[in-house]
């Protein structure tokens, strides 16, 4: 069994990805919408993307209600595993737009940077897009680091 600090196996994160799956298709034909899952495993998560050839999953898409849904699903991973999920839920590509809008937070936090500030100051965030804006940051040769507690956590761009 895993702990939510403990790394776990390809093996646990495929099932965490089936289970996933069989809950993410049971919402969509509650809602009867279309959707096409596609299951992975990257970096000691699972990752399940929800697509469809129509605009049918665009209010699924909402920044917000992807977060529900990775929740929800998340819950129903550990239900039916018994194991802690980090599983990481896409609908319509809602991670890619995620990840532009993370990066524009990033460039105004170096536009600060460079007009004069110590520091830039993100706003609160989860785990998985504090982790976006580090990659971020790193990637625009700068350093960052997270403060505060659960809900209030936030990031910080420094230069390097």
């Amino acid at each position: 069994m895993t702990t939510a600090d403990s790394t776990p196996t390809a093996e646990q994160l495929e099932r965490e990805g089936d289970a996933a799956a069989d809950f993410i298709e049971g919402l969509l034909d509650i809602a009867d919408l279309d959707g096409d899952l596609e299951l992975d495993v990257r970096q000691g998560r699972a990752y399940v993307s929800v697509e469809s050839d129509d605009e049918s999953l665009k209010s699924l898409a909402e920044p917000n209600v992807v977060q529900a849904l990775q929740e929800l699903t998340r819950l129903a991973v550990q239900r039916e595993t018994g194991e802690f999920s980090r599983l990481i839920l896409d609908v319509a590509g809602s991670r890619d737009a995620r990840r532009g809008e993370l990066g524009v937070l990033v460039d105004q936090a170096i536009a600060r940077l460079e007009d004069g500030a110590s520091q830039a100051s993100l706003p609160a965030m989860s785990s998985y897009e504090r982790k976006i804006i580090h990659d971020i940051v790193a990637e625009r040769g700068y350093v960052s680091e997270s403060y505060g507690e659960r809900g209030d956590r936030h990031t910080v761009v420094r230069r390097a």
